[in-house]
């Protein structure tokens, strides 16, 4: 909901397409009627992967409308309109847009056995939205899976498309831990109070 209500608060004011398991969309109307939730929008069943969810969400768009599409996950729900707002200008212009922010800690990456530093400065935490000219993502999408599309950007550079990123936030946090909650909550009651 918060999400929702950054997106339909932001400059581009879009159709929100709300992608779910169908076995939590009964759970979904009780959320919307339990807090008087009224923002419009369209619920879509989810499907077994993350690409096949993305996949029902944009089968839905018609081929014909020249529009951009934002990706974003619902476990992100700290994302500010400012980053939704900067996220569909980036890509109206460049023809993709993908939130990141640079890392705060050394990184270092496991290959057969070996730990390698890699250079922080060139690594960056792929964040969403994720936004993208329609005729872009949706080519991207007839694609098959494969299993090293982790998001997007994956599946759509899969195509030769080049990925531009935009300056994200670290407020805009992914919720996966019972910390991640925690630290959602706090900084929830710091932007509300």
């Amino acid at each position: 909901m918060h999400t929702i209500e950054a997106f339909h608060h932001s400059d581009a004011r879009p159709q929100i397409i709300v992608v779910l398991h169908p076995s939590y969309h009964a759970d979904w109307a009780k959320l919307c009627a339990g807090h008087n939730f009224t923002i419009p929008h369209q619920l879509v069943k989810g499907g077994e992967t993350r690409f096949d969810s993305v996949k029902n969400g944009l089968d839905i768009i018609p081929d014909n409308i020249d529009a951009l599409i934002a990706v974003h996950d619902a476990v992100r729900p700290l994302t500010s309109e400012a980053i939704i707002n900067g996220s569909y200008k980036h890509a109206q212009e460049y023809g993709n847009a993908i939130a990141a922010v640079k890392s705060r800690d050394s990184v270092r990456q496991l290959r057969n056995g070996n730990s390698e530093s890699l250079l922080r400065d060139e690594i960056y935490m792929v964040q969403t939205p994720q936004t993208f000219r329609s005729s872009q993502i949706k080519a991207a999408y007839l694609q098959l899976y494969d299993p090293k599309f982790t998001d997007d950007a994956s599946v759509v550079q899969e195509t030769g498309e080049k990925i531009n990123l935009i300056e994200g936030s670290h407020q805009n946090i992914k919720i996966t831990f019972p910390e991640d909650l925690a630290i959602a909550e706090l900084l929830i009651g710091i932007v509300h109070s």
